[in-house]
C-alpha cells in the first residue's frame, strides 16, 4: 500500500508539467526557421516561463493540416500564397496577420567544392551540374521551389535545368542533399546555408529574378490566449536580434 501511494504522489507531482505543456502555444512553422525561432523561443520562456512548441514542415503540408485538423495557435509561412490559403478558407483570427522577415535566394554547392557561378541571364547551370541533380524543394508547392523556380525562369536557364531536379519536400531536405554531397548543387535560402558548414555559397539570385521572399505570421482562429503574447515577442528587440544574427531581415 505505501508503495501505491508513493506511486500516486508521483504521478500528481508529474501531471503538473503534462498540464503546462497542454497549455503551451503551439506554433507551426516553415523549415527554414527551425533554428532561428527556437531560439528566439528560449529567450521568451526566460522572460515569461511560458513555453511554445514546434512543428516545422514545409509550408503547404502546415497549411493543409491546419486546414484540415488545426493544432495550431501561430503559422509562420514563407510565402504569401499559403498564408492566403488559410486567410480565404476563415481560419486566421482578424487582423493579426503581419508579415514578419525577409529572406534571400542562394545556390549552395558542397563546402570543398571549387565552383564559382555567375549567376546572371542565360548561365549554364546546366553545364556546371555536369550530369548530377539540382536539389530544391517542391517547385509546384513549396515556397523555396517556387521562389527557385521562378528565378531560374526569368534567367533564362529552367528549361535546361528541369530535368535533372533532386526534388525535396521542404528546403531542408534540399540543403541536405547538397551537404551529403546527394546534389552538386541546390538552391536554398541564405539563412539555410548559414546554418550548415557542410555547404557553402557559390551564387546569389538577384532579387528581381523572384518575388520578394516574404514571411507572414499570423494567429490561428481559436488560438489559446497566451499566442498573442508570443506573437507580440516576435516583433521584440531581442527576438529582431535573433533573426538578424540568423540572416534574416526583419520587417518593420
Amino acid at each position: 500500500m505505501r508503495f501505491i501511494r508513493l506511486l500516486a504522489a508521483l504521478a500528481a507531482l508529474f501531471a503538473f508539467p503534462l498540464a503546462a505543456q497542454a497549455d503551451s502555444v503551439t506554433v507551426f512553422a516553415a523549415a527554414s526557421l527551425s533554428d532561428a525561432l527556437p531560439a528566439a523561443a528560449r529567450i521568451y520562456k526566460q522572460k515569461t516561463g511560458n513555453d511554445v512548441v514546434f512543428s516545422f514542415a514545409g509550408s503547404p503540408v502546415l497549411a493543409k493540416q491546419i486546414d484540415s485538423s488545426g493544432g495550431a495557435d501561430v503559422f509562420v509561412s514563407a510565402d504569401e500564397a499559403w498564408m492566403d490559403y488559410l486567410d480565404k478558407a476563415g481560419l486566421l483570427a482578424p487582423g493579426t496577420r503581419e508579415d514578419l522577415l525577409g529572406n534571400s535566394l542562394v545556390l549552395v554547392a558542397p563546402a570543398d567544392s571549387t565552383a564559382k557561378i555567375d549567376i546572371k541571364p542565360g548561365f549554364d547551370l546546366s553545364g556546371a551540374l555536369n550530369g548530377g541533380r539540382l536539389a530544391v524543394a517542391d517547385t509546384d508547392t513549396v515556397p523555396a521551389g517556387r521562389y527557385a523556380k521562378e528565378a531560374l525562369t526569368k534567367l533564362g536557364v529552367w528549361d535546361s535545368v528541369s530535368a535533372h531536379l533532386a526534388p525535396a519536400e521542404n528546403v531542408r531536405v534540399a540543403l541536405a542533399y547538397v551537404a551529403r554531397g546527394e546534389a552538386p548543387f541546390g538552391i536554398v535560402y541564405s539563412t539555410d546555408a548559414k546554418i550548415e558548414p557542410a555547404v557553402k555559397i557559390v551564387g546569389v539570385f538577384p532579387e528581381s529574378s523572384h518575388a520578394p521572399i516574404v514571411y507572414p505570421v499570423a494567429l490561428i482562429a481559436g488560438a489559446r490566449p497566451g499566442a498573442a503574447d508570443f506573437l507580440a515577442f516576435l516583433k521584440t528587440k531581442p527576438a529582431r536580434a535573433v533573426f538578424e544574427q540568423a540572416g534574416f531581415t526583419v520587417k518593420p
